[in-house]
């Protein structure tokens, strides 16, 4: 082994003064002893591009040094932040909404709701002016116009109206109603007329008017409100009972013919909700409703409108043609 040794330093001894290496020794791994020494000397005009072009790999530290004075002339990176800063999008103009019956009970929650949440909002009302007026006072901005949706010439003006003051109608939510209480063969046929009229055409003449922007702008979100009578049919309400399961139908036809233009249509069925609307009810009927709500309450109006509140917004875009129950577990 020593003899082995020996003999391969004496084979190097003469390749030393050879005029050959400085040739090799860029290929041969001899240069790592030889090129330490010679490179001192010949380093001074070259060292500086080749260093910093060999810095960056294996020195991170030294770069930033170098870094810090050549970042404030690159501003590229300092460009690139505010383009995709969401703030352009936030500052985009509020969608508009319509809601129909809105001076009171759940339309005018509704119309608190979306204001709150930065909505433009217009309302119509048929006959309560003063309801009406309080809630512009109260919601500035707010716009309230009559209109009587059992007539198409009626909607398409307050409609026409509501468009141009919002800029365009991105969510339509058809509140407008009535209710009666009669024996099935007590009604008349202009009661019976009356009540489809105003619980379910009106919807059908307001969602025609409202579909065609929203096709063109591909976006668009209808709410109903039925009843849970319109689900489950109520004794002595056999006409509202019809024309509120019509709103149903409605609801989940209209989903899928309008699905592929990005809009959607949802239902809100609400149960025993403490309005206006049950001024005829009796302390006593009301209590015994309670009781027979398995949440043992009546609902309020607050809480139909945060559930159109949140169908209207984006995070319901993937949920249409449904009926939501508002109920406190009356009908399941």
């Amino acid at each position: 082994m020593h003899e082995e040794d020996f003999e391969l330093t004496f084979d190097l001894e003469p390749l030393e003064p050879a005029p050959q290496p400085k040739a090799a020794a860029p290929a041969v791994p001899v240069p790592r002893a030889a090129a330490s020494q010679p490179r001192p000397p010949a380093e001074p005009p070259t060292p500086a591009p080749a260093k910093t072009a060999a810095q960056p790999h294996p020195v991170p530290p030294a770069r930033p040094a170098a870094q810090e004075a050549a970042r404030p002339a690159v501003s590229v990176r300092e460009t690139e932040k505010p383009r995709p800063a969401p703030a352009a999008h936030t500052a985009a103009p509020a969608r508009g909404v319509l809601i129909s019956g809105g001076d009171r009970g759940i339309g005018a929650a509704a119309a608190r709701a979306f204001y709150e949440a930065g909505y433009r909002v217009a309302v119509l009302y048929h006959t309560n002016a003063q309801a009406a007026a309080a809630l512009e006072a109260s919601l500035p901005g707010c716009i309230a116009l009559q209109c009587d949706v059992a007539s198409r010439a009626a909607c398409e003006s307050a409609f026409t109206a509501a468009e141009i003051m919002l800029g365009h109608v991105d969510v339509l939510v058809c509140n407008a109603g009535i209710a009666q209480q009669k024996l099935f063969t007590d009604i008349t046929p202009a009661e019976w007329q009356h009540m489809l009229d105003v619980n379910l055409t009106g919807a059908f003449h307001l969602c025609q008017l409202a579909l065609p922007g929203m096709i063109r702008r591909k976006w668009g979100r209808i709410l109903t409100v039925s009843s849970m009578w319109g689900q489950t049919g109520g004794s002595c309400e056999v006409h509202y009972s019809a024309a509120k399961a019509g709103l149903i139908g409605l609801t989940k036809a209209l989903a899928r013919e309008e699905g592929p233009s990005g809009i959607t249509v949802n239902c809100v069925a609400p149960g025993v909700i403490d309005t206006d609307m049950m001024a005829a009810f009796t302390p006593g009927d009301k209590a015994a409703l309670a009781e027979e709500t398995p949440v043992g309450r009546l609902g309020n109006a607050q809480e139909v409108a945060r559930a159109l509140l949140f169908l209207a917004g984006e995070e319901a875009g993937y949920i249409t043609g449904q009926v939501f129950g508002v109920n406190g577990g009356l009908v399941i």
